[in-house]
C-alpha cells in the first residue's frame, strides 16, 4: 500500500501539547479556523478574526521594535475599543505583560500604578489625553490619533510595521496580566495572573453560560476588570465568537447595540440593569436576541429581579459572584433559583472552582454559621505583584481567603453577610455593617449610606451611619426607625449627612476616610 506515514498539510501549524497552550494561540488558531467572522465590532468597524491577527502582529513587532520584549510590562489606558483587544493580544504575543488600567484614575493614582508595575510602555487613548500628558514616563508611550510630542502615533505603527507571524512560545504557566484591585483601603495591590488562570475561567463561562463560536458578547462594562476581560472578552476568542464593545455604559447605548448588533450575552453590574430597566425605550426595544442576561458584583433583591425580569422580559437572569483573585471565579445563582433564593449568590462553585465558608480554625462551618468563603481552583492568581507577605496572608494552603463573610442556609445556599474588614467588634459582639446599610436605605429619601466602626474607649468600636439624602435628615427619626427593626445594639449612636460618600475610581465606597479622626469618649 505503500509509506503509511503522516504528511502533514503544507502550512499546517505545529501541533503543541497543552502546556504550550496561550491566549495568542487562540486567537492564531481563530483566524484559521473562522477567517472572516467578525472578532471585533466596535464604534463601528468590524475586524475579522483575520484580520485581527494581523493587526496583532503588526503591533506586535512595532513593539519589538521599540525595545519591548519577553517579560517587560506594557500598561493600557484605553477603554473598550478595538485598540485595546488589539494591544492586549500583541502584548502577550511577544511575551511581554499587559496591565490594563482603569481609565476613571486621575493622574497621580496612574503614575502609580505605572511605577508599581514597572511598566516600560504606556498606550492611552487620545480622548483621555489631559490625564496622561503630563507623565514623563514610561520611556515609551503610545496614543491613539495623531503622535503629538514624545508620544507615537498607535495605527501609525501597526502601519508601519511589518506583519509577519510572531510565534508566541508562552505556556500556561507563565506570567500573563497584572490587574490592579480598586484599593479601597490603601494603595491598589496588583494581582497577577498565568495564562492557565485566565483560560480556565474563560472555559468556565463558555461551558457554563454557553457562549458559542455564533455567539455575539456584549461588552459594556471596563475591560481593565477581570469579569469583563477574563470571563466574556476571552470566553469569546476562546471559542471564536464576536465581541461587540461600547466604550462606556449608557441605558440608550445598551439598548442600541442589543438591537443593532443582535447580540446574546450581556454582563453588567446591578446598576446597569436597574437603570436600564426604567427607560422609556425598553417597553419597545427588540432583545429577542438575547440568550443570556448576567449581573456580578452585588446581588439583587427579590423585589429588584422581579424588576428587572419584567422590564427586560427575560427568564434568564444569572448572578455570578467571584472576586479578581481568584480569575474571577467564585459560585453562580441560576435563572430558576432566582424565584426562591434572589439575594443569595448560589449553592454551587462553576466549572473548575471549588468552595467552602471555614471558621477562623479553617474548619468548615455549620448551616446558618457566619464563616468566610474560601475558594480553590486553577483560576486563583499567582499571587500579588511584588507583595509576598499579603499574597501569603492571602491564602490558606491552597484556598482563597475571599475577604467575604456568609453563611450557608437549610438548602445549601450561600448569603453574604459582609466584608470581613468591615466587620464591627463592640462590646465583644460581631455587628454586620451591610445587614445596618440595607435597613437605613429603606428609610424615605436617603440615597446612600455607609456603617463604620468607629473607637470607643470602653467598648472598643461603636457605630456610626454616613448617608447622603435629597433632604436633611432628622437623625431622632432616623434612630426611632432603625429601633424598630434592628436589636439595640445594631442601632447606630453617631449619625452624619454627607453630600456624597466617597469612593474610588471604580465607584466602590471608601470606608477608611469615614473612621479616620473619629473616637467617641
Amino acid at each position: 500500500m505503500g509509506n503509511n506515514a503522516y504528511n502533514p498539510v503544507k502550512g499546517s501549524p505545529k501541533r503543541k501539547g497543552i502546556d504550550g497552550m496561550n491566549s495568542s494561540q487562540l486567537l492564531e488558531r481563530n483566524a484559521r479556523k473562522y477567517p472572516e467572522t467578525e472578532a471585533v465590532v466596535s464604534m463601528g468597524k468590524r475586524t475579522t478574526y483575520k484580520e485581527l491577527n494581523t493587526r496583532v502582529n503588526r503591533f506586535g513587532n512595532a513593539l519589538l521594535s521599540n525595545g519591548i520584549h519577553k517579560g517587560s510590562k506594557v500598561a493600557l489606558f484605553l477603554p473598550n475599543v478595538e485598540e485595546f483587544i488589539v494591544a492586549y493580544f500583541a502584548i502577550q504575543r511577544i511575551g511581554a505583560i499587559v496591565v490594563p488600567i482603569n481609565v476613571k484614575l486621575t493622574t497621580e493614582e496612574l503614575a502609580y500604578v505605572l511605577n508599581h508595575s514597572d511598566a516600560e510602555a504606556l498606550i492611552a487613548h487620545e480622548l483621555l489625553f489631559e490625564t496622561v500628558k503630563t507623565l514623563n514616563s514610561p520611556s515609551i508611550l503610545i496614543k491613539t490619533g495623531e503622535a503629538t510630542g514624545n508620544w507615537n502615533s498607535f495605527e501609525t505603527l501597526i502601519q508601519q510595521a511589518d506583519e509577519r507571524s510572531i510565534a508566541c512560545s508562552m505556556k500556561e504557566d507563565d506570567e500573563s496580566t497584572i490587574l490592579y484591585t480598586s484599593g479601597t483601603t490603601g494603595n491598589p495591590k496588583g494581582v497577577l495572573f498565568s495564562y492557565r488562570n485566565i483560560l480556565t475561567v474563560a472555559s468556565m463561562i463558555a461551558v457554563e453560560m454557553e457562549v458559542k463560536p455564533e455567539s455575539r458578547i456584549l461588552l459594556m462594562m471596563p475591560l481593565s476588570h477581570s469579569a469583563p476581560l477574563h470571563l466574556f472578552m476571552m470566553a469569546a476568542v476562546y471559542v471564536g465568537a464576536t465581541c461587540v464593545l461600547t466604550p462606556t455604559f449608557t441605558p440608550d447605548l445598551l439598548i442600541d447595540a442589543v438591537e443593532k448588533e443582535k447580540t446574546t450575552h450581556f454582563f453588567g453590574a446591578p446598576v446597569a440593569y436597574l437603570l436600564t430597566a426604567g427607560h422609556p425605550r425598553l417597553k419597545e426595544a427588540n432583545l429577542s436576541s438575547m440568550k443570556w442576561w448576567i449581573y456580578g458584583g452585588a446581588p439583587l433583591s427579590a423585589n429588584e429581579v422581579k424588576m428587572v425580569q419584567t422590564a427586560f422580559r427575560t427568564d434568564n437572569l444569572v448572578c455570578v459572584y467571584g472576586l479578581t483573585e481568584a480569575g474571577p471565579s467564585g459560585s453562580l445563582l441560576l435563572a430558576e433559583e432566582h424565584i426562591t433564593k434572589s439575594g443569595s449568590v448560589g449553592r454551587r462553585a462553576p466549572l473548575h472552582t471549588e468552595l467552602r465558608i471555614v471558621n477562623e480554625q479553617g474548619m468548615d462551618v455549620q448551616p446558618g454559621e457566619i464563616g468566610e468563603i474560601v475558594l480553590f481552583g486553577e483560576g486563583n492568581m499567582l499571587g500579588y505583584y511584588k507583595n509576598e507577605e499579603a499574597t501569603k496572608e492571602a491564602f490558606i494552603g491552597d484556598w482563597l481567603k475571599t475577604g467575604d463573610l456568609a453563611k450557608f442556609d437549610e438548602d445549601g445556599y450561600i448569603w453574604i453577610v459582609d466584608r470581613k474588614k468591615d466587620l464591627i467588634i463592640s462590646g465583644g459582639v460581631n455587628i454586620y455593617p451591610k445587614e445596618i446599610e440595607e435597613t437605613i436605605l429603606r428609610f424615605p429619601g436617603i440615597r446612600e449610606v455607609a456603617v463604620v466602626g468607629v473607637p470607643h474607649p470602653e467598648w472598643g468600636e461603636t457605630v456610626k451611619a454616613v448617608f447622603a439624602a435629597a433632604n436633611p435628615i432628622d437623625s431622632g427619626e432616623l434612630k426611632a426607625f432603625l429601633t424598630e427593626h434592628l436589636a439595640k445594639y445594631k442601632v447606630p449612636r453617631l449619625y452624619e449627612q454627607v453630600e456624597a460618600l466617597p469612593r474610588n475610581a471604580s465607584g466602590k465606597i471608601l470606608k477608611q476616610p469615614l473612621r479616620e479622626g473619629v473616637t467617641v469618649q
